[in-house]
């Protein structure tokens, strides 16, 4: 099936929709704590492939631009206005990615509201610190939210992204689109958006063989959601590191 414009936009409205109610509810610099937090663990998780010339820019994107605390909110206006515009000239493996970014993006922040709901109410708090969460910590949360099938279906988006955004970057013609974009971008006042993509194109350009990248993160992440969801864990065995890199 196609993708249109109003799907991806409707994820935009979603995430938006969620950072909003977080904002009313002081929660917004919580989650953004939380994020600072699993952005650490998971650069400590794969501090082998960070370490990697050829992919410490793709981590860092996954990281920084699809993921982390930064601020979105003027890539996604930036998006919803644009998205009519880019749905007509890109190609639909680029729309795809677009599309699993948004979508990512929607359901890590929804993810995270649950579990600072549940760190609180394990530290007796109103407001979270990144410095407050440790492994263990962290550990008894996942398991009290659970919601086993939606961080599946998160390792899924991850590992799906990854793979259409190695594909993106051969698509002929993509990278002169992308140069030729900027001054353009920078007249109709979404550089950042524009920004926001020509990083992911190069970020990805440079992998190589995306599997040697991918492989090794969407096994990791998939053993510790298991071994944290497991009906016999212990916190003795948590597979968390202790410490971050």
């Amino acid at each position: 099936m196609a993708i249109n414009a109003d799907q991806i936009i409707q994820h935009i409205y979603t995430v938006n929709a969620r950072r909003d109610l977080a904002l009313q509810m002081g929660r917004l610099d919580s989650i953004q704590a939380l994020q600072e937090w699993q952005c650490q663990r998971l650069l400590t998780t794969h501090q082998d492939l960070n370490a990697q010339p050829e992919f410490a820019d793709a981590m860092r994107f996954f990281v920084d631009e699809l993921y982390g605390p930064k601020d979105f909110s003027q890539r996604d206006k930036d998006l919803t206005r644009v998205i009519p515009k880019l749905a007509a000239v890109l190609p639909e493996k680029a729309l795809r990615a677009l599309d699993d970014a948004l979508r990512l993006n929607a359901l890590s922040f929804d993810l995270d509201s649950a579990m600072v709901e549940a760190l609180l109410q394990l530290i007796d708090a109103d407001t979270l610190q990144a410095s407050a969460i440790n492994a263990d910590l962290y550990a008894q949360a996942y398991r009290q939210v659970n919601r086993q099938a939606e961080r599946v279906e998160q390792i899924a988006i991850v590992e799906q992204l990854g793979l259409q955004l190695a594909d993106v970057v051969h698509v002929r013609g993509i990278s002169l689109l992308i140069k030729m974009a900027r001054k353009p971008a920078e007249l109709a006042g979404v550089l950042t958006l524009h920004e926001f993509l020509a990083e992911g194109f190069s970020a990805f350009k440079q992998l190589g063989d995306v599997r040697l990248f991918l492989d090794p993160i969407i096994s990791r992440e998939t053993a510790i959601m298991q071994a944290l969801l497991a009906s016999d864990f212990q916190l003795k065995n948590n597979p968390l590191p202790q410490e971050m890199a």
